[in-house]
């Protein structure tokens, strides 16, 4: 009888073992379920968080086709991805960063578009310059390479559409060289294609991210 006795006291710790580690592992599993419907939540506001972006982008990109359609539908520029571009050879004489009186003329149409869609929104215009993978003629002092050609030029729309009436502190130049063409510099064809100068719409910097600088 105290053999049985002591058997059963000897048991008792095994079952409270037991039950102290059903316990974790149900804590455990707790703990992964939370994490996990912690992680689904998180995915589910990034992806909110992108179809909003995505939107916004979308309604920026509409508004300015909008704003563009004479120029457009003119076929004097071209509208892709939210870029305006524009042929270098419609502006400027190859090598050359002095505007033709054509491409001031199409400079002049896009000022008013450009300056009403930047009234309704709080963006900024890059003027960017782009060449061919030609090197610069031989004989020519202005520029050491297609860095200097594509800069020159980005500045000479800028400028010229400050001139024109769009505000100095709602666009700046940026130069690409050759870098970035939008088809392979195969032919003569392809090179004047990537010979351009494109104006593209970006984001202001707001003031309180110029303040946490």
């Amino acid at each position: 009888m105290d053999e049985l006795h002591d058997s059963q006291v000897q048991a008792t710790p095994v079952w409270a073992i037991f039950s102290d580690l059903m316990a974790a592992l149900v804590g455990i599993f707790v703990l992964i379920t939370v994490w996990v419907i912690g992680i689904q939540l998180e995915l589910s506001q990034s992806l909110q968080q992108e179809k909003a972006r995505r939107q916004v982008e979308e309604q920026r990109r509409i508004a300015l086709e909008d704003a563009l359609r004479d120029p457009l539908s003119s076929g004097r520029i071209t509208f892709h991805n939210g870029r305006i571009g524009i042929s270098g050879s419609v502006l400027f004489a190859l090598n050359s960063d002095v505007l033709q009186p054509k491409g001031e003329k199409l400079l002049s149409s896009l000022v008013e578009p450009l300056r009403n869609y930047l009234s309704e929104h709080d963006e900024l215009l890059m003027v960017s310059g782009f060449t061919d993978d030609l090197a610069i003629q031989k004989g020519n002092p202005r520029y050491q390479d297609n860095w200097g050609l594509s800069a020159q030029r980005a500045l000479t729309v800028t400028r010229t559409l400050i001139a024109q009436g769009m505000p100095a502190d709602r666009i700046f130049a940026a130069a690409f060289g050759d870098n970035q063409p939008v088809v392979p510099n195969q032919s003569e064809a392809s090179r004047a294609q990537n010979r351009r100068v494109e104006i593209t719409t970006v984001p202001r910097q707001s003031n309180q991210a110029e303040n946490d600088e």
